[in-house]
C-alpha cells in the first residue's frame, strides 16, 4: 500500500496482520482484547498496527487502565492518560506515535473493535451520539473516575466470559451488554458536556439537526463537492437557509467547515503518499495545480511541496480541523 497515504482496514485486516489468536471476537465483526504489559508482544499487536497510519471502517474502544501515548486523530495529536475512554468512529484516520519495546509493555488496556454492521444491529445511532460527543469536547480522551472504570471493566470482562463460553445466542448477549454500556456512557459523556457548557450546541434542536447531517455529508463528499447550493440540495433546503443554520449553531461558515476537510484530505495524501501532486489535483477535483496550489498556500501558509517536504528548523501548522 505504498501509494495509499493510510491504510483504510477492516476486521479482517486487523486479524490478518496481527495474529491475534488469544483475544476474544465473533467473527469478524467483534474483536475484544487486552494488552496488559505481562504477555508476549503479539498480545500488543494492536498498538503496533496503529503506529502506522489507517482509517478503520469500524469503531475502537480503549479504555487505558495505565500508561500513556500520545495519539493522533485526522492529524491532531492527543495524550491519553491513565483511566481515559478513548473512542474512535468510522472514518478518523488513527496514528500512534511510535512506541518502543519497553513503553508497549508497560501499558494495560481493554480494547474493543465493532463493525458498522454490528453496532447498526444495536439500534443505537453510535456514530451520531459520539461524533456530537467528540466534537462538543477539546479533548476526545475521556477521562473516567475510579468507579467509572472499574464499572466498565466489569462489563468486559463479562462480555468477554459470554464470548469464550458455549452459549448459542452470545452474540445477542454481547449485543445487550453493549447497548447498557451505551447508557453508562451517554451519562458519562453528559457529564464532561456540563463542565464544556461554553461549547454546547444551539439549544434549537432542529438546527443542530440539520448542523450535524451537514457535517455527515462533508465528510462523505468533501472531495468532490465544495458548493453549498449541492449539500442545499441534498437536505431539500435552500443554500441561505442551511448557512444561516450552520454559522449559528457552530459559529463557522459551511464552506469553512467544506475547506477544512479538504484541507485535511491534502495533508494526508500529502504526508502519508508519494503520490505526485497532480494526481493529489485529480483526486480532490481541483481544475489545475496552480489551483490547488493557490488554496493550500492559502489555508496552511505553505506550498503543498513545502508541507510534503517540511524545513525541520520550521514549526508545524495545527492539523486539526477547528471547532
Amino acid at each position: 500500500m505504498q501509494n495509499s497515504p493510510f491504510k483504510n482496514i477492516g476486521i479482517p485486516d486487523i486479524l490478518k496482520i496481527s495474529s491475534i489468536v488469544s483475544e476474544s471476537n465473533l467473527g469478524q465483526d467483534f474483536i475484544l482484547g487486552e494488552a496488559d504489559g505481562k504477555t508476549a508482544l503479539s498480545d500488543n499487536r494492536i498498538l503496533e498496527i496503529l503506529q502506522s497510519p489507517i482509517r478503520l471502517d469500524g469503531y475502537i474502544l480503549f479504555f487505558l487502565k495505565k500508561g500513556r501515548f500520545k495519539i493522533d486523530f485526522n492529524l491532531h495529536s492527543y495524550q491519553v492518560q491513565e483511566g481515559s475512554l478513548l473512542v474512535s468512529v468510522p472514518g478518523n484516520i488513527i496514528h500512534i506515535s511510535s512506541l518502543d519495546e519497553d513503553r508497549i509493555l508497560g501499558i494495560e488496556i481493554v480494547f474493543v473493535v465493532l463493525s458498522k454492521e454490528f453496532i447498526s444491529g444495536l439500534h443505537l445511532d453510535f456514530n451520531s451520539a459520539f461524533q456530537q460527543s467528540m466534537q462538543m469536547l477539546e479533548d476526545p480522551c475521556i477521562l473516567l473516575n475510579e468507579d467509572q472504570l472499574s464499572l466498565a471493566e466489569s462489563y468486559f470482562r463479562l462480555a468477554r466470559k459470554v464470548i469464550d463460553s458455549s452459549y448459542k445466542n452470545k452474540r445477542q448477549i454481547v449485543a445487550g451488554l453493549l447497548t447498557s454500556l451505551s447508557y453508562l456512557a451517554d451519562d458519562v459523556w453528559t457529564e464532561q458536556l456540563k463542565r464544556s457548557a461554553e461549547r454546547q450546541p444551539s439549544n434549537n434542536s432542529r438546527a443542530y439537526y440539520v448542523y450535524e447531517k451537514f457535517m455527515k455529508l462533508v465528510t462523505e463528499y468533501h472531495t468532490s463537492e465544495r458548493n453549498m447550493q449541492f449539500y442545499a440540495d441534498k437536505m431539500s433546503l435552500t443554500p441561505k437557509y442551511l448557512s444561516k443554520v450552520i454559522k449559528d449553531v457552530s459559529g463557522r461558515g459551511g464552506p469553512e467547515w467544506i475547506d477544512d476537510y479538504v484541507v485535511l484530505e491534502a495533508k494526508n495524501l500529502l504526508r502519508y503518499s508519494e503520490e505526485p501532486i497532480k494526481e493529489i489535483v485529480y483526486k480532490l477535483n481541483f481544475p489545475s495545480v496552480s489551483v490547488f496550489h493557490k488554496f493550500f498556500k492559502q489555508h496552511t501558509g505553505m506550498t503543498p511541496s513545502e508541507y510534503r517536504h517540511p524545513n525541520p528548523s520550521s514549526s508545524g501548522s495545527g492539523d486539526s480541523i477547528a471547532n
